[in-house]
């Protein structure tokens, strides 16, 4: 039966290959296959070679003579003044981008209705996440310089220059100093996450709220504030783990001294300053482990201040008593 014969032949493998079900596997296995394989190459195997350089006491990285001294460098880490009062200064930036996302927040909540001029305020204080962090750094080292920008501004309303501290050297206030130039750079870009995911709220809540009595405040707390809280836990979370990682503000605008060298400006230091490698990156790996706890506290506790997920919780615990009764009862 030739017509049979014919019908049961295999098509040849181009024809094979360009068939729908095949296209959309090969589609599949790339989307599923290329992401992984950079995230192994660019992440994975990086932090490993981190965690082995953080083993050893190395001077140079392709030195045959590092010595293996294990866990030695992490107790380095906790136990030098150096690197834990570095860590600490991650306190004035998380301070800082506290104070910098109600503002965003804030802001986003006025520009999110209708403003005259909404449009050029949106810009404006978006403008300064567009600038390079160098060039941030560059212009509040002169806006803080005794007797420039801010010293006069601060004299034109009745403060007497002399009297005022040396914004960039006195220990008391400099690092206070610092962390506020993140303010002003980093408030435009939570201010523009804030508005996107208030201006997707459905607008008829709003338009309910109204007919109800409702006014600005109930609004914003019981329709905007839920609705946008995963923006917020992306932002705070983003927001702290850029504090315990703050370099460009110090490194450039005063290099880390006068008790202004953060953790990253310090790992700098001891990598390619001091020549101390192993200890610079069992620094980065404990930042690391650092950074993941946030995130996992931030999380647990966004959970549990959650109404809806306290509600679930005590509907499943009622629902699980419910059962045991019933099986105590068919006993």
């Amino acid at each position: 039966m030739p017509g049979t014969t014919l019908g049961k032949q295999k098509k040849p493998f181009g024809q094979w290959l360009r068939t729908r079900k095949v296209q959309q596997w090969l589609v599949i296995i790339a989307f599923m296959t290329i992401p992984l394989i950079l995230l192994v190459t660019f992440s994975y195997v990086p932090f490993a070679k981190m965690f082995e350089f953080s083993l050893y006491k190395m001077k140079r990285y392709d030195s045959k003579n590092n010595k293996f001294i294990g866990l030695e460098n992490y107790l380095d880490v906790f136990s030098r003044d150096d690197c834990f009062n570095s860590l600490k200064l991650a306190g004035y930036y998380i301070v800082a981008s506290f104070i910098q996302l109600a503002m965003a927040l804030y802001f986003a909540t006025i520009l999110c209705f209708k403003v005259r001029g909404g449009s050029l305020f949106k810009g404006l204080i978006f403008f300064p996440y567009l600038i390079s962090g160098i060039a941030i750094g560059f212009i509040f080292k002169f806006f803080y310089t005794r007797g420039f920008v801010f010293d006069t501004v601060l004299s034109w309303i009745g403060l007497n220059p002399e009297s005022l501290p040396y914004w960039l050297k006195d220990t008391r206030i400099n690092n206070a100093s610092l962390a506020a130039t993140s303010v002003w750079r980093y408030m435009g870009q939570n201010m523009v996450l804030f508005l996107g995911a208030m201006m997707s709220v459905d607008p008829t809540l709003y338009e309910a709220c109204a007919i109800d009595g409702a006014n600005s405040w109930a609004k914003f707390r019981y329709i905007m504030l839920p609705s946008i809280k995963s923006v917020i836990l992306l932002n705070m979370i983003l927001s702290i783990s850029g504090s315990l990682s703050a370099f460009e503000p110090p490194y450039v605008i005063t290099g880390g001294t006068f008790g202004t060298s953060t953790y990253f400006v310090m790992m700098n230091s001891l990598a390619h300053e001091k020549g101390k490698i192993g200890l610079a990156a069992a620094m980065a790996v404990v930042l690391m482990g650092l950074i993941f706890i946030v995130t996992i506290a931030q999380q647990v506790i966004m959970k549990v201040a959650d109404e809806d997920w306290r509600e679930e919780r005590r509907n499943k615990k009622l629902a699980k008593a419910r059962k045991k009764a019933e099986k105590e009862a068919r006993a």
